[in-house]
C-alpha cells in the first residue's frame, strides 16, 4: 500500500497545481503515462476532487511524501 502526500505540478504558462493524494505511486504512474503520449491525465485528490492536466504541458512535478515529515526540534 502506498503512502499519501502532496504533489506540486508546474504547467506551461507559469501556473502550478498543488494537490494532496492518497496514493503517490499511482499518481506518479498516471503522470508518467500522460507524458509518454501527451494525453489528458486525471488525478483525484484526497478530498475526491478530480484535476485534469494535459501531459504534454507539464513543466515539473515536485513530490512531498507524508513519511518525510518530522515533528519537534531534534536532529
Amino acid at each position: 500500500m502506498s503512502n499519501g502526500g502532496k504533489m506540486r505540478i508546474g504547467v506551461e504558462g507559469a501556473r502550478e497545481l498543488e494537490i494532496e493524494v492518497d496514493d503517490l505511486e499511482a499518481a506518479v504512474a498516471s503522470l508518467e503515462g500522460g507524458l509518454s503520449d501527451g494525453s489528458m491525465v486525471w488525478l483525484t485528490d484526497s478530498k475526491g476532487d478530480r484535476h485534469g492536466i494535459v501531459g504534454g504541458r507539464l513543466a515539473f512535478v515536485e513530490i512531498e511524501s507524508n513519511d518525510d515529515r518530522s515533528v519537534g526540534f531534534g536532529l
